[in-house]
């Protein structure tokens, strides 16, 4: 439910003009083969929009899900021990905000 949030807050910034990025980590690198089998449109439309800037690797590894989430077309963050950096996001002045 909460990964439908990001997804809901992410589409409605963007549709106000603010650029949004979601990262994908934790268990919610499970949801990706449940959102692109299953044709959730919000993950459709926030993934062609660009707004799904990537996927952690670690956590994909962890969970058994990364040779999936490979094939998906979006990238695979894993600039920090395997994990996405939020540095690199705060060094491009993006402000943070974990659901």
């Amino acid at each position: 439910m909460c990964f439908m949030h990001a997804l809901l807050n992410a589409l409605d910034m963007d549709s106000k003009g603010m650029e949004a990025k979601i990262i994908i980590e934790g268990e919610a690198v499970k949801l990706v083969e449940e959102m692109e089998t299953g044709g959730n449109s919000l993950y459709k439309k926030a993934k062609d929009k660009g707004i799904i800037d990537g996927i952690c690797k670690a956590c994909s590894a962890k969970m058994g899900v990364l040779e999936y989430n490979e094939t998906v077309g979006l990238p695979i963050k894993d600039d920090m021990d395997g994990h996405p950096s939020m540095a690199l996001y705060i060094n491009q002045e993006y402000q943070l905000i974990t659901l």
